[in-house]
């Protein structure tokens, strides 16, 4: 059983990771390298930005690809134990479309959380200090995750608050913030690359979540009512 849910995880996490690294070369790849004439001032503030001709790498892009897949499928080994424990506990019933529920809540702790304070960022931007922002992303992620498993598994108002605070907690704190806001890159790229890696990582979590709880199921994992 454990050497099935380990493969599932490893699977989906894959395939997941391939789906994510695709829509990165084709969405994420012409942003990041009209960022590089602003930082590299081919592109002056104010200009009209010329989105570069995006050729294909068979070395780079390959690298993407395998290390998007190899994140993904690490992911998707923490989600398959967490699916089989919720199971097998009687908190939740684990299929393709739980699944997909499971990937929406993975979105959010490991990206969308962690975005309102630290959106992602374009080579040129303004930044904080890199381990503020590194403690204050995995204390957010920390305390997303844990919000929401109190809420989507808790019984009662108490759990319920607790999640609610939890997911506030980091945002009530602050992400640190860089001491000033100026860069060369424009603020409509930089709008628009956030909002497309938020996408592509919602896409990519919710296949990840699909695709996990489908190949669970198939292979045995059982959901066991809870006892009143």
């Amino acid at each position: 059983m454990l050497g099935r849910i380990l493969s599932a995880g490893l699977i989906a996490g894959f395939c997941a990771g391939v789906v994510a690294a695709l829509l990165q070369l084709a969405l994420l790849q012409p942003v990041l390298l009209t960022a590089e004439l602003y930082e590299t001032g081919q592109l002056a503030p104010g200009a009209a930005p010329v989105v570069p001709g995006v050729g294909f790498d068979p070395l780079r892009d390959g690298l993407s690809v395998l290390f998007s897949a190899l994140l993904y499928a690490g992911y998707g080994l923490v989600l398959t134990a967490l699916m089989s424990v919720a199971a097998e506990r009687g908190w939740a019933r684990v299929d393709g479309r739980a699944g997909m529920i499971w990937g929406a809540a993975g979105f959010v702790t490991m990206q969308l959380a962690p975005a309102l304070g630290a959106p992602p960022e374009l080579p040129g931007m303004s930044a904080a200090a890199l381990e503020p922002r590194q403690v204050w992303w995995a204390v957010t992620v920390a305390a997303t995750g844990l919000g929401c498993a109190l809420i989507g598994f808790g019984r009662g108002w108490l759990f319920w608050g607790g999640g609610i605070a939890l997911l506030a907690v980091p945002h009530l704190i602050g992400a640190p913030a860089p001491v000033g806001m100026a860069g060369p890159v424009p603020p409509e790229l930089a709008a628009r690359f956030a909002a497309r890696a938020l996408g592509v990582g919602l896409a990519a979590w919710i296949c990840l979540g699909a695709l996990a709880g489908r190949l669970c199921a198939q292979d045995g994992v059982a959901f066991r009512p809870a006892r009143a």
